[in-house]
């Protein structure tokens, strides 16, 4: 079926792509949002890339001159990712599709599922907080992302997207190099309670950010966000999220 001027092969009993066939886009509000970011012949990171409900759009965004790279670890999403692209011919040759799962250090071995489904009707070992189901990551490897750039002999990054599901940490930990050369700006979903299911915290996320020089903005008004834990916390409830996106601002000075 058509949505938006692309096509797709649709599950209606899934809650991605119900969305899409319902509302003509996943998460519209942030499609809106990287519309007026993304230019022909950009480079551009699709990272937990899922179904490809973004990596179209991003494609069709960069032209016949951009790139567009697609992340998603789990062979099941892949599955659906490839064949979502297969369906539109013209957006092929602009995306690379890598089974990886990022992280921050080379020798890790991935997960053996992670969450990349979201089933409309009730079933068993689904997420308490964001209700997804785990998928296995058979196929995968882990690989920092500066690792796999340099593979691709990537220069230049102008944007990236990324809904990792709280291992943002472990992302950024490994596209260091990437951030401090190409300074690309990155809209993500803030997700403070998943950290710790996975080590990690949000005072670690803005560590990081702000060693890298960056700060985080709302997505709907583009109104600066604090870079302190506690106020995050008070602003975004446990078991909720946000979309935000994070731009270089240069080192923080101090007054």
């Amino acid at each position: 079926m058509v949505r938006d001027g692309l096509k797709w092969r649709l599950d209606l009993e899934q809650g991605i792509d119900l969305a899409i066939y319902l509302l003509g886009a996943f998460e519209r509000p942030t499609v809106n949002a990287y519309r007026k970011i993304v230019k022909h012949g950009d480079t551009v990171l699709d990272i937990g890339a899922n179904v490809g409900a973004h990596t179209l759009h991003l494609a069709r965004l960069v032209g016949d001159k951009g790139v567009v790279i697609a992340y998603e670890p789990t062979a099941y999403a892949v599955h659906k990712l490839r064949q979502n692209l297969a369906l539109n011919p013209c957006l092929v040759q602009r995306v690379t599709v890598a089974q990886l799962m990022l992280t921050d250090s080379d020798d890790q071995i991935p997960e053996h599922e992670i969450y990349s489904a979201w089933p409309l009707n009730t079933e068993e070992n689904l997420h308490a907080g964001h209700r997804g189901q785990l998928k296995s990551t058979e196929g995968s490897r882990a690989l920092k992302l500066d690792s796999h750039l340099q593979s691709l002999n990537l220069k230049k990054v102008d944007f990236i997207k990324m809904d990792v599901d709280g291992f943002e940490c472990h992302v950024l930990g490994g596209a260091t190099a990437t951030l401090e050369t190409s300074k690309p700006a990155i809209l993500m979903e803030l997700s403070p309670y998943l950290y710790s299911e996975h080590d990690k915290s949000l005072d670690d996320l803005l560590s990081l950010l702000t060693r890298a020089g960056y700060s985080m903005f709302y997505l709907h008004d583009r109104s600066e966000l604090p870079m302190e834990s506690r106020r995050i916390h008070a602003m975004v409830p446990a078991g909720s999220s946000i979309n935000v996106i994070a731009k270089f601002q240069g080192p923080k000075t101090r007054s």
